[in-house]
């Protein structure tokens, strides 16, 4: 494995070599919670499509500089959550519970400054810090999307997402040296917590779908 000088090295270059990517992603996450405080509610199968989306864009730039580990275990985990969205449930996002909501809006502000990676002056984490070109701002995002939107309804794709979150703030915060992410590992926490405390997935399924006939005319 390589050397933590040699992980943080590769990081820093993805993170100042890709700054445009970092600006577009700042831009589509403005857009979309411009959207959501508008009233927008995607279904709950389209958001859990659209919080996985930045996680590709990792892999695709961990696989052009030769990261070969963080790009299979983005794909992996795209592929993953990709496959546990791929259902029919078209129920609207409904907003959780007054702690998730505010735990959410700490986790996205968390990665949309993440205050790590980038050479020059400080104001550029305003609009270019690393998310969705690494990983823990990355994962912070989509775990506070997650939040905001009750766990999007699926206990199974959030401790997914949950793992990978624990992974790589543990491995941040413990292998790299880099404290900050433990931020990501507390966010991971509350949506693995409120993953628990929701009605699971099946049984929300059950509760939406429309009776038989027969039910309704009896």
């Amino acid at each position: 494995m390589p050397s933590a000088t040699e992980i943080l090295d590769g990081l820093s270059a993805i993170a100042n070599q890709a700054t445009g990517i970092a600006v577009a992603w700042h831009i589509i996450i403005a857009i979309a919670l411009v959207a959501l405080a508008s009233g927008w509610r995607p279904s709950q199968r389209t958001a859990r499509l659209l919080t996985g989306t930045p996680l590709v864009s990792v892999a695709a730039l961990a696989f052009a500089f030769g990261n070969l580990f963080n790009g299979w275990v983005f794909a992996v985990s795209v592929l993953a959550l990709t496959g546990l969205a791929m259902n029919r449930d078209r129920r609207p996002v409904s907003r959780g519970s007054a702690w998730t909501g505010r735990i959410g809006v700490a986790m996205v502000a968390f990665g949309w400054l993440y205050p790590h990676f980038l050479e020059g002056q400080a104001t550029a984490y305003l609009y270019a810090s690393p998310v969705g070109l690494v990983p823990c701002p990355t994962l912070a995002v989509a775990i506070g999307f997650a939040l905001l939107g009750n766990g999007l309804e699926s206990r199974v794709w959030s401790l997914t997402l949950v793992a990978v979150g624990l992974f790589y703030g543990l491995f941040g915060v413990l292998r790299l040296g880099v404290f900050l992410d433990i931020g990501l590992v507390g966010g991971a926490v509350a949506l693995g917590a409120s993953a628990f405390r929701s009605p699971a997935a099946g049984r929300a399924r059950e509760a939406y779908r429309p009776r038989a006939r027969s039910d309704r005319a009896a």
